[in-house]
């Protein structure tokens, strides 16, 4: 189990405009719920969180705050940006305690390179890069292993190959493909007649505008999209 340190503040202050000069003064609002703590603002060093953020899975490290000397582990549950300038806008923390199960994605850490890729050209595809699972936060893996290196070309494997810890509960279904060894795709040589008239066609189509992008417009108060 990954655990980093975090330093945070109480914040007295809340709502949009209090949120937006907290940010002008290079801080992030967050909060911190769960269990029977109640919800308390805080205010995040911007500069601090970017570079916790930059080495760690947030979704699955648990990060112990401190708060006026008292330290609570909590999973980072929400991380809210501008939806243009990507900058981080608010942040939830959710507190643990031990015998309390939580759920968290982990990711899947490939061993090897498959016989079908080096040796038969093939291609290796993984539709599945994380698992959801269920476990006690003191238990929780930085990462799942599996070993690819004997599939060869039109092998494949699925949640149910891996071994999860004793403790830990996976929640995805297990006939899900994680990784598959495909043949070689084949190049195909279109002769120019045909290349002649795909053009035509391309020519009298016109493109479907689906939607517009979003405004570049501040985001207000604690808005955005969401990234975990």
């Amino acid at each position: 189990m990954a655990t980093v340190s975090f330093n945070a503040t109480v914040r007295e202050n809340n709502g949009k405009g209090a949120a937006r000069s907290l940010r002008a003064r290079g801080q992030i609002p967050a909060v911190i719920y769960g269990h029977d703590h109640a919800p308390q603002s805080l205010a995040l060093n911007a500069r601090d969180l970017d570079r916790l953020l930059g080495h760690i899975q947030a979704e699955s490290t648990v990060i112990e705050v401190t708060i006026d000397g008292k330290t609570s582990k909590t999973l980072i549950r929400e991380i809210q940006r501008h939806p243009i300038k990507r900058q981080i806008l608010h942040v939830d923390f959710q507190a643990l305690v031990a015998g309390e199960k939580v759920t968290v994605n982990i990711p899947i850490t490939l061993i090897g390179i498959p016989e079908g890729v080096k040796l038969e050209g093939g291609v290796m595809e993984q539709p599945l890069r994380e698992l959801e699972i269920e476990v006690d936060p003191s238990n929780i893996p930085d990462h799942f292993e599996l070993d690819v290196s004997t599939l060869k070309i039109g092998d494949s494997l699925h949640v149910s190959d891996i071994k999860a810890p004793e403790g830990v509960q996976i929640l995805d279904d297990p006939e899900t493909s994680v990784v598959v060894v495909a043949a070689p795709r084949a190049v195909i040589e279109e002769t120019p007649a045909a290349e002649g008239a795909e053009g035509a066609v391309d020519a009298a189509a016109e493109p479907e505008v689906i939607g517009k992008g979003p405004s570049d417009e501040e985001g207000e108060g604690e808005e955005g999209d969401n990234k975990k």
